[in-house]
């Protein structure tokens, strides 16, 4: 998938160029409850075409610790990017920390289109000229405000990326293993293939540096999205761990099932939950593995454990936990079941005679609380689509669902059918709306 970066100073309109272009179809990441809200990666889509967008915090010149740590996390995301969207302030005149980022672009060799912000009047848009001082040879004047040059600039992005194409239709589970750098990834890619000892072919992937591995387990056919490839040498990446989440995006994303894999010797950290967030907002099945078991000797060790994940994963009490050693291969054969079983329960639809059935028992169990003397009314359910199943309530006012009173009705859909592994999505519509 291309990755496009956001680069510019403060206060050009990033951040609302990132959210324009991700637009209705935006997947938020690690908006989850509990995890730190963090917007800096997503999916953008338009016309039957797809990539990943990075922003980036303002880089302007100064020596404090804050702005060179910006300045390493945006040299990442360049490095990472195929297209970098240089981002200027078409009301102000260029500065010193423009012509300093144009230097950092030039050194970078990427391709670069320069994206003039708050041409929202002809007088500006004749300005646009100037910009071409900087010597790239795309300069393209936008309005984020006003949504002016934004299908234009779209289409610039994307003329180069084929058309999505459906995904297979064949009855094959692809999975990833995604978490922080050292906590046995590659390890546990290694136990799982030398298991089976059939590895059946690999197939170029999808993504830069990563490759799709297919083997046999019991009999049937499966796919193992290995990320192993995307590491990038030198210690000042290492050190910026957050955008290991870019290089889980792309795994993620060609998925059906993610595995969150931990390391018990250091225990849940929060970018282990950040993690899982990214996995989860992108609608993705979800299997928590808690890799190099053999070092856990404490007494109560895996009782304790597993009240521990169920504290720290509040988010996702729905996704099996599995304690295992990728090394020693100690309880490695619990692993793929959980995969499957997720894998299942992604793709899981329910008759809508049953469906409404609970929901129904559900209503006259606990019925909605009232709110301003209306009460919420549930006339129909139906599952309009799955990975990840998604169920669509026609009521009287969906202004009248609380929060609570939704995740009560989840609770009731997962106590009758099984959603293991999986999130589930609720949409709520008033019933005469289209």
């Amino acid at each position: 998938m291309k990755t496009v970066c956001l680069i510019g100073r403060p206060n050009t309109g990033k951040s609302s160029l990132f959210n324009r272009l991700i637009g209705e179809n935006r997947s938020i990441i690690l908006d989850m409850p509990g995890i730190t809200r963090d917007r800096i990666y997503g999916i953008a889509h338009f016309e039957n075409k797809s990539f990943s967008l990075i922003d980036t915090g303002g880089l302007e010149l100064g020596n404090d610790d804050f702005r060179e740590d910006i300045r390493i996390q945006a040299t990442f995301a360049m490095d990472e990017a195929d297209l970098i969207l240089f981002v200027v302030d078409g009301k102000t005149e260029l500065n010193q920390s423009d012509y300093m980022i144009r230097d950092m672009l030039l050194k970078a060799q990427k391709e670069v289109i320069v994206v003039v912000n708050k041409l929202d009047n002809k007088q500006r848009l004749d300005d646009i000229y100037r910009f071409y001082e900087l010597g790239f040879e795309h300069v393209l004047g936008i309005s984020v405000t006003h949504k002016l040059g934004i299908k234009e600039l779209l289409t610039l992005i994307t003329k180069d990326i084929p058309l999505d194409m459906e995904k297979e239709k064949e009855d094959i589970c692809r999975f990833c293993l995604i978490g922080r750098p050292n906590v046995g990834k590659s390890s546990l890619v290694n136990a799982l293939l030398n298991e089976e000892r059939a590895i059946v072919s690999e197939i170029a992937g999808t993504t830069r540096d990563a490759t799709d591995t297919k083997f046999m387990y019991h009999g049937k056919e499966y796919i193992m999205v290995d990320t192993a490839g995307m590491r990038k040498k030198g210690k000042i990446y290492e050190s910026v761990e957050k955008y290991s989440l870019l290089r889980s995006l792309k795994a993620i994303e060609d998925s059906d099932v993610c595995v969150v894999v931990i390391d018990a010797n250091e225990g849940i950290t929060l970018h282990d939950k950040h993690i899982a967030g990214l996995a989860i907002s992108l609608g993705k099945a979800i299997v928590l593995c808690v890799n190099k078991w053999d070092t856990v000797t404490e007494e109560n060790a895996l009782k304790k454990w597993q009240e521990l994940m169920k504290h720290e994963f509040q988010f996702a009490t729905y996704a099996p936990v599995v304690f295992l050693s990728a090394l020693t291969k100690k309880r490695i054969h619990l692993l793929m079941p959980e995969i499957i079983k997720s894998y299942e329960n992604h793709h899981r639809e329910v008759k809508t005679s049953l469906l409404n059935t609970v929901i129904n028992d559900a209503v006259e169990m606990h019925t909605p609380p009232s709110y301003k003397g209306k009460r919420l009314k549930i006339y129909f359910v139906n599952e309009e689509d799955t990975r990840p199943p998604k169920f669509v309530f026609y009521v009287n006012d969906k202004g009248l669902i609380h929060f609570s009173y939704e995740r009560y009705l989840e609770n009731k859909l997962r106590e009758n059918f099984d959603f293991t592994g999986t999130p589930i999505i609720f949409k709520f519509k008033n019933r005469h709306e289209e």
